[in-house]
């Protein structure tokens, strides 16, 4: 499935009278086939600038699982998204033999696998670090936020892990790993919040 530049969409999963509710068994029964067979190994649903979505772009790309990415538009998210995950957000992971995986680190855990030093770097991250990102970057979204204290508050993790690089080249120790997969989308929205 992709997105058109008129924002509707085409693919293997809507049929050319156009469907509104597509199941999830009539996903699945659509990349296994008429004949049963593959037409896919694992699917990924994902839109780019999601950091969640690039977390688990990246976990799959360094474990070298391919994956079928279907990149979605937010604004206007297919059928065929929510009937595999009624959540309706990015990522989700559809493997092979129809499990759904749609949690970005239950992605990375899959795919790598992550040490107990990575889940608390991990949790601290997606806790109280995304929530000084989000009042910081989003300030307008939020009553009574100050983006500069917000800033301040965030700018305490990006210290720590400074601390950290300062011992070993990456978060996850030698080698880049789960924490650094994990953690730097984010990372990255912070540094792009103000580019001055």
């Amino acid at each position: 499935m992709a997105c058109n530049s008129n924002g509707t969409t085409s693919g293997f999963f809507i049929s050319a009278c156009g469907a509104f509710f597509v199941s999830r068994q009539e996903v699945w029964q659509e990349l296994r086939g008429v004949d049963g067979q593959n037409r896919l190994m694992h699917t990924l649903f994902s839109f780019r600038r999601c950091p969640y979505a690039m977390r688990a772009r990246l976990a799959l790309r360094l474990a070298n699982i391919e994956v079928q990415i279907q990149e979605i538009e937010l604004r206007n998210r297919p059928p065929e998204l929510y009937a595999v995950s009624t959540k309706g957000t990015v990522p989700v992971l559809v493997l092979d033999d129809g499990t759904v995986i749609d949690e970005s680190l239950e992605i990375v855990k899959w795919a790598m696998g992550v040490d107990e030093h990575a889940i608390g770097l991990v949790t601290e991250g997606d806790g109280e670090f995304k929530n000084d990102l989000d009042r910081y970057k989003y300030s307008t979204r939020y009553e009574d936020t100050d983006p500069v204290k917000s800033r301040s508050s965030g700018s305490k993790f990006l210290f720590k892990l400074n601390d950290i690089l300062t011992k070993c080249a990456c978060l996850s120790g030698d080698r880049f790993g789960a924490a650094d997969i994990c953690i730097a989308p984010f990372v990255r929205q912070f540094r792009i919040a103000d580019m001055q």
